[in-house]
């Protein structure tokens, strides 16, 4: 049996290297659809006939056609609750590469079909176990799902930071007279760029549209589905329900939040020296007893003279 695995490693191998040519030559035919089609649009003068983002580079052409066809199959076999789980995940992330949860379930078996590739490679190349090119495989395929929680942890914590600022030039607008429609649109246009600033836009649009004030807000949490932001509009919503005004509710958050962020900071500090406690007792502490005692047990017991 065991005499068997090398060639059942290089028939995978050599399925998964076809595989991932046929990707490669389908993804560089599309690349060069694109690029001849740019090309057409810039001779008849319509150069506006080719989006700017879909310029023919090697994911586009890669999305136009691998990604699209695996996404076609993943929507019609995968469970509807793993797409809407990924779909969730994938919103809360801010919709990187504008990919729905059906590509990334794609990138994720493009990932373990390149891997497993790499891992029988090097598994036939070194002569490591077959069961490498499985941990290959699984690596290969988690990544996808690693990288868009990476994404939702980023922005997350983006929106954690820019909050209090906008907190206080929400409070400071209502504060001077504006209604919060206005006072929302003044922290849209001043304030800091970044995730948060993209969701106080589409919550000011859904106003303008005529949505209500609850229902704005309560988008709002939805989308980002972030505790901090949750509890400021859920903060907001009691206010209204109860006839507190608008500015004072919005002041007692602001510093609140002030706090919180403080809190946070001093938490942070205060776990620093635990998580440095590993890397200083496997990797600084050897490295410093090595520099100072090497030289001296050379001397003593190899008779050795610096």
């Amino acid at each position: 049996m065991s005499e068997m695995l090398p060639d059942v490693l290089q028939i995978l191998f050599a399925l998964a290297a076809a595989a991932a040519v046929t990707a490669l030559a389908l993804a560089a035919y599309q690349g060069y659809l694109l690029i001849y089609q740019r090309y057409l649009a810039q001779l008849s003068g319509e150069g506006g006939l080719v989006a700017a983002g879909d310029g023919g580079g090697t994911f586009s052409a890669l999305r136009g056609t691998v990604i699209a066809f695996l996404a076609a199959v993943n929507e019609r076999w995968f469970p509807a609750s793993w797409l809407e789980r990924i779909e969730l995940a994938s919103r809360k992330a801010g919709r990187p590469l504008e990919l729905k949860a059906a590509e990334i379930f794609a990138l994720a078996e493009l990932g373990a079909l390149v891997s497993l590739s790499a891992g029988i490679f090097l598994s036939l190349l070194l002569g490591l176990s077959w069961a490498s090119s499985i941990l290959f495989l699984l690596l290969g395929a988690l990544y996808p799902f690693i990288w868009l929680r990476d994404k939702v942890r980023a922005r997350h914590h983006a929106i954690t930071r820019a909050l209090p600022y906008d907190l206080d030039l929400l409070t400071l607008s209502v504060e001077a007279g504006l209604d919060f429609a206005a006072a929302l649109g003044k922290v849209v246009e001043k304030g800091r760029k970044g995730p948060l600033a993209d969701e106080l836009s589409i919550t000011l649009k859904e106003l303008k549209l005529g949505k209500t004030r609850e229902e704005a807000l309560r988008n709002l949490a939805v989308r980002v589905d972030l505790p901090t932001l949750t509890s400021f509009v859920q903060a907001l919503l009691q206010a209204d329900k109860m006839g507190t005004p608008l500015g004072k509710i919005l002041r007692i958050l602001s510093t609140q939040m002030r706090v919180d962020r403080t809190q946070r900071a001093e938490k942070l500090a205060n776990e620093a020296p635990v998580k440095l406690l590993f890397p200083l007792i496997f990797f600084i502490f050897p490295t410093v007893f090595l520099i100072i005692f090497a030289p001296i047990i050379y001397q003593v017991f190899l008779g050795g003279n610096f």
